[in-house]
């Protein structure tokens, strides 16, 4: 996939997350109560930041129906894939053991993490 869009913000990221579970096109009203708890937001500031996500390539909206319906056009799964890739070469220099690393070193990983994590890669080995 050549044209990455932009990543996305921590708002943004929030409304995406509310579209990938959907299983179906949603409308603003929706997402905006899904939203509730997280944000205090007006519907105006909402659709401000879906416009955002339509130009940025992130979703799409259907105005056929009268009600704007909103799809993702790119999956939770991409996004999570390009995000991460790029996390690991900006910050690691594409390296998984150096984030391990670092983050051993500084507490943030437990003995459990570690032992979880060598049972995952003897999975993937096999």
């Amino acid at each position: 996939m050549g044209n990455i869009p932009k990543k996305l913000g921590e708002a943004e990221l929030e409304i995406m997350q509310v579209i990938w579970d959907s299983e179906n096109p949603v409308t603003s009203n929706y997402i905006l109560k899904k939203l509730q708890g997280l944000r205090q937001w007006q519907l105006s500031t909402l659709m401000t930041s879906l416009a955002r996500l339509v130009d940025k390539g992130f979703i799409s909206c259907d105005r056929s129906t009268g009600n704007n319906l909103y799809i993702s056009i790119i999956s939770e799964n991409e996004y999570k894939t390009r995000a991460s890739k790029h996390f690991l070469e900006k910050l690691y220099h594409n390296s998984i053991q150096n984030m391990i690393a670092t983050l051993y070193n500084n507490k943030e990983i437990k003995d459990s993490d570690i032992k979880e994590l060598r049972t995952f890669l003897d999975k993937l080995g096999e």
